[in-house]
């Protein structure tokens, strides 16, 4: 809940000398002892600041989901965008008093919904005369104090990020984003905030922005040759020490990377991509981290440091502006020093409250040029294709994306690489897009092709392929043949979420949901012919995937037969404008399905 200013004095009062207590006076003719024994005890002088924090906030600035074309809503009732998390911070600031906030990101701000896509491709803000970003116009009026570097940043190329750059009023840290010839930061890798405190010593507060080690992989494209990404812990290690030596009283962390140890990319990097838990725990010296990336809410957890034994707190504020995380610190000026005595963290939801006006007079305008050109018309389709089942069935809505992806592909290969037999990898990123019958627009295809990915042709021997799907088949949870299948328990086993999972166009397989994990494809063919072990395929798949993304075997270290960096998205638009009609006919069939034991589950 929000916090009422009606707490301000109380929250304030913390922040109050609490030095000099009265005298009291010796009774006329009372021995000096006597007075002595009551001289006023001086106690310590106390102050209390806040550090807010959002993360993922992937262009959300309003509370408007641009892929149905109305106002955001879900089962949970949580709302999106900065422009109420805006009004939170807003009472914050109200409640605690200005000289007491401080504002943080963790990351992921400058892609992710149509919004970011038309600033980045169609009116890109790289172009002369183009508007600013609205996110560094929001951030700017939110007065952020600094933001760190999600690796979704890096998504349409240095250039758009480093003119995203210029264009804040606050710093983008990156203290493990560094040049790949100097191996000397690429980014500002921290600053330092005073936080002035009456007739005392400021409070220095250090920040430290870390990103994610698998922009390597996820954006090869993108930074190979020019930036590289060591990890978190090794990073901290040494920028920590650095803050503390510069005389910071608080040490403060933004960290683009989750806090459970995890890494999507397998052994792909030798740096652990979710390491916040792994940076509280080694590296001594930090207070709080604010994490991201991972889209989960943690209100508050502490992990205990190994060397010195102290708490350090973290929160995760989910993302797209539902939440906002408040870290509440109280210190005690001890011999001129200021210590922290005291600090909790909590998540606030914005749904409670409404949109800043100031947010929406500044960016109503670009809002209205995104909704304008998300409702272009660009052809039309003969039925409704629906991704509700997607999961689990071949559906026509996927073969549209492996039948654009095998197209552009077939048409960029070498004579002697278009002899060879062509499939198609895609996952279901939606499982609530929907094409409808009739006229086709922009949105609708947006909403089914979410990620701004591009497309490679990379090649695959036949048991290379079959080791491809029996990885993805990991998706599912094992259920016995005889036993009723349940859609809602069958998928995502391993921590395996839906942009994960890929499905294959362009050869025929089962997948038994009976067997265990590395013995489910069955009957892999192609042509109706079983695929051999040496056969050789062109494999038409997106960069994220093609660079290692998700950790699929061998896809990485392929030989590259086609690649571009038109989006995938936007060849699906350029597809359907060119038929005018959709029709699912004219699609790859794709012929895959869930067995238990041989039976067909759907």
């Amino acid at each position: 809940m929000p916090v009422s200013p009606l707490n301000r004095r109380a929250f304030v009062k913390k922040s109050a000398v609490t030095g000099a207590a009265v005298a009291v006076a010796g009774t006329a003719g009372a021995p000096a002892a006597q007075a002595a024994e009551h001289k006023p005890v001086k106690k310590n002088r106390t102050w209390s600041f806040s550090v807010l924090g959002t993360t993922d906030l992937h262009s959300h600035v309003f509370d408007w989901d641009y892929y149905l074309d109305k106002a955001y809503s879900d089962s949970k009732g949580n709302s999106v965008g900065v422009a109420r998390v805006a009004t939170l911070i807003k009472q914050q600031r109200a409640a605690k008093g200005e000289e007491h906030v401080l504002l943080v990101d963790a990351g992921d701000i400058i892609q992710g919904t149509s919004l970011a896509y038309y600033f980045a491709r169609v009116q890109p803000i790289t172009d002369k005369g183009a508007p600013k970003h609205p996110m560094a116009v929001a951030m700017n009026y939110m007065r952020y104090d600094a933001a760190a570097l999600g690796n979704h940043e890096f998504n349409y190329g240095i250039e758009v990020l480093r003119k995203f750059e210029s264009q804040c009023r606050f710093p983008l840290l990156g203290a493990n984003a560094l040049d790949a010839k100097t191996l000397k930061p690429a980014f500002q890798p921290y600053t330092v905030k005073r936080i002035c405190v009456p007739g005392a010593p400021d409070i220095k507060v250090g920040i430290l922005g870390l990103t994610n080690p698998g922009i390597a992989i996820w954006d090869k494209d993108n930074v190979s040759g020019k930036m590289v990404f060591p990890g978190l812990v090794e990073q901290a290690k040494k920028y920590v020490p650095r803050l503390r030596a510069l005389g910071c009283d608080v040490v403060f962390l933004t960290d683009h990377s989750g806090l459970d140890g995890s890494s999507s990319y397998g052994d792909e990097l030798p740096y652990v991509e979710n390491a916040s838990n792994l940076v509280a725990q080694q590296v001594p010296g930090i207070d709080a981290i604010l994490v991201g990336h991972t889209h989960v809410e943690v209100p508050s957890y502490t992990v205990k440091n190994e060397e010195t034994g102290e708490d350090v707190l973290l929160s995760e504020p989910y993302c797209w502006g539902y939440r906002l995380s408040v870290f509440d610190f109280e210190l005690e000026l001890v011999r001129g020093q200021w210590k922290v005595t005291s600090k909790t963290a909590q998540t606030l939801n914005p749904n409670t409250v409404d949109e800043d006006p100031e947010i929406k007079k500044l960016l109503e305008a670009d809002h209205e040029l995104v909704v304008k050109y998300v409702n272009t018309a660009v052809g039309t389709c003969t039925e409704d294709l629906s991704a509700a089942e997607s999961c689990w069935k071949d559906v026509p809505i996927m073969d549209f994306i492996h039948q654009v992806q095998m197209d552009a592909v077939k048409a960029g290969l070498s004579t002697a690489d278009a002899a060879l037999p062509l499939i198609s990898v895609a996952a279901p990123f939606s499982r609530t897009a929907d094409i409808p019958a009739g006229s086709v627009t922009i949105k609708d295809i947006a909403g089914l092709y979410i990620y701004d990915n591009t497309l490679y042709g990379k090649k695959l021997t036949g048991a290379q392929l079959k080791d491809y799907l029996e990885y993805a088949a990991k998706y599912y949870h094992q259920v016995a043949a005889g036993t009723k299948v349940d859609t809602a328990t069958l998928t995502n086993a391993n921590s395996f979420w839906d942009y994960m999972y890929d499905t294959a166009a362009g050869v025929s397989y089962d997948i038994d949901i009976a067997q265990a994990e590395g013995s489910r494809i069955k009957n892999l063919s192609y042509n109706g012919t079983p695929v051999t072990d040496d056969q050789v395929f062109v494999v038409a798949v997106n960069n994220y995937r093609a660079n290692g993304g998700s950790g699929y075997p061998h896809i990485a270290a392929a030989d590259i037969a086609y690649s571009s960096t038109n989006e995938i998205r936007q060849l699906m638009i350029d597809y359907v404008t060119a038929k005018a009609t959709l029709d699912p006919k004219d699609f790859a069939v794709t012929n895959w399905k869930l067995t238990q034991g041989g039976t067909p589950v759907f």
